[in-house]
Formats: C-alpha cells, sequence, structure tokens
C-alpha cells in the first residue's frame, strides 16, 4: 500500500499589522494571535502580478513568546501551516511555527528556533 504525503506548509514574509495581548490556554499554553500584511510581486499565467493581502495569524507556545516580542510594523518571515479558525468557521487562519525577524540584522534574519 503506497501512502500519498499530504502537504500543508506555508511561507509568508510581511509586515506584522497588529498583535493582540498574550494570553494562556487553560493548560498554560502561550497564545498570541495578529494580522500580517504581505506585499510581493508573482508570476502568473506567464506575466507579474502585484499581490497585497492580510491573513489571520496565531502562534503557539514558545513561538507565541517570540512574536509578543515583535512590535507592529516589524517584517517577519514566518513558517507554518493553515487550519480552520474554529469548529465553526471554515475561515483559513495561519497557524505560525517559525518566525525569522528580517528588519534591522546585519545578514537580514534572525531564526527563532523551535523548541
Amino acid at each position: 500500500m503506497i501512502v500519498e504525503a499530504l502537504l500543508n506548509r506555508v511561507e509568508l514574509t510581511g509586515i506584522l499589522i497588529e498583535r493582540k495581548a498574550l494570553r494562556f490556554t487553560p493548560a498554560g499554553v502561550p497564545v498570541v494571535e495578529c494580522l500580517i500584511g504581505h506585499q510581493s510581486e508573482q508570476l502568473e499565467a506567464g506575466g507579474p502580478r502585484r499581490v497585497e493581502c492580510e491573513i489571520q495569524a496565531i502562534a503557539l507556545g514558545a513561538t507565541a513568546q517570540w512574536l509578543q516580542a515583535a512590535n507592529p510594523g516589524a517584517a517577519l518571515h514566518l513558517t507554518g501551516f493553515l487550519a480552520a479558525r474554529s469548529r465553526n468557521s471554515k475561515q483559513p487562519r495561519l497557524h505560525v511555527t517559525t518566525i525569522e525577524f528580517v528588519e534591522g540584522k546585519q545578514n537580514g534574519k534572525i531564526l527563532q528556533e523551535e523548541g
């Protein structure tokens, strides 16, 4: 039997537009919700396309603490996966698993390590 691998991985570079206050789940896990703004030029149907969007994101655990340290306007490179916002809302939300702070670093990136 061959099992097909399912892929749900998102990489997004953008600006932190807004960030809610750090909160904790009943189990004590840190959680931060935020809004990320993205602008880029992508190739579509053989031609350039200007892309602008805003996406809701959420981070848990150590990643939430890293995100809490970022100020609105910070440039970020996020990696994560998409999941429904809730059982009642199937709107996608980015669940952030790693954060790279792009702005103001000599080499352009500081990587937040998982774990």
